[in-house]
């Protein structure tokens, strides 16, 4: 088959292929093992059916709008023993770009789609929300909050149906926990303990930062509820500190003088729920600081129940954070000494 690009051919892994296959599944016929199947956007002569919306959405998504690209690869039943990758790409698309919209190794990199197309979606979540759950409320961060429906439209990837299901998750959330009546002085009492606070200043990449404690908290002297509510206030203060143009925040979590009394498993998988179920992706970092020796084992307990999110815990020093993150002028109170 020719091959008119700069790029050579190169093989990509199964897990790349499979994907492939599972976003246009339209544009593969069944076939002896052997041959070969194509992917074309939009469908040329070889690939002569289009893609339904929302599937046309996401190879777009994929293929960063270039009609250009042309995939070519082994046929299912061969991915495992040959998988094999021929392309044709613009001269000025690089072929790592395209591969890394399909691992999603980051959480830092945001799939986006023509503005058009991500408009058409958003209607298409606000309609199907407002037939199927009519009694969610609406406003600011309810059911026809077109901000807050494209951002769960981007973390699942611009698929309408999974979309819906978990922004009706955490749209119910929201109303059951009371987030909306969340105030400095509903939270005061917890706050005091310094357990917890929204440092005054950004990091040097932009980010709020959710300062962390740990040696202040003591969670068979304080209610666990209240905890939960200054963390989720916290962190609604956090992001509505974030600069134009950015989108996560960075928490730092202050392990000098932990110690067994203020372990609290529970608590720290609360924190990575919230995040993961009711405000996807925008953790963009998390620091454990000067982790003592009584902290590995608990570490060990709760990694695996952090999922993907634990790709994103870095343990660190307080000097390494005093000088990767901050400039003399806006450290954290607790990193000055």
């Amino acid at each position: 088959m020719p091959f008119s690009s700069p790029f050579q051919p190169r093989r990509s892994s199964p897990f790349f292929l499979e994907n492939l296959v599972s976003i246009a599944p339209p544009l593969v016929s069944p076939s002896p093992p052997g041959s070969l199947w194509s992917f074309a956007n939009p469908p040329g002569p070889p690939c002569s059916k289009a893609l339904p919306f929302p599937e046309r959405q996401r190879l777009q998504v994929l293929l960063r709008g270039r009609p250009s690209v042309v995939f070519v690869a082994s046929s299912p039943s061969t991915v495992a023993s040959s998988p094999v990758f021929v392309a044709s790409f613009p001269s000025s698309v690089a072929l790592p770009q395209i591969s890394g919209h399909c691992t999603r190794r980051s959480s830092n990199f945001p799939l986006d789609l023509d503005p058009n197309e991500s408009r058409k979606l958003v209607v298409a979540v606000k309609e199907k929300l407002e037939k199927e759950h009519y009694s969610l409320p609406v406003g600011k961060n309810g059911r026809d909050d077109e901000d807050m429906i494209l951002w769960f439209l981007k973390d699942r990837k611009f698929y309408v149906k999974e979309a819906v299901k978990k922004l009706t998750k955490a749209i119910k959330w929201r109303k059951d926990f009371n987030v909306a009546e969340l105030t400095e002085e509903a939270v005061k009492d917890v706050a005091q303990t310094g357990k917890a606070y929204v440092h005054d200043f950004l990091d040097i990449y932009g980010r709020p930062v959710l300062m962390v404690v740990a040696s202040k908290h003591f969670p068979e002297a304080q209610d666990p509820k209240d905890d939960e509510r200054l963390c989720v206030f916290l962190v609604e203060k956090a992001l509505s500190m974030l600069p134009t143009g950015k989108e996560q925040m960075v928490v730092i979590v202050d392990l000098r003088g932990f110690g067994t009394e203020n372990a609290d498993l529970k608590y720290l998988t609360f924190l990575f729920d919230v995040f993961y179920y009711y405000y996807p992706k925008r953790l963009g970092e998390v620091l454990f600081v000067d982790a003592p020796f009584v902290f590995k084992p608990i570490w060990q307990i709760a990694k695996p129940l952090l999922k993907s999110y634990a790709s994103l815990v870095r343990f660190c020093s307080a000097e390494e954070v005093r000088k990767e993150y901050f400039t003399d002028k806006n450290l954290p109170p607790n990193f000055r000494d």
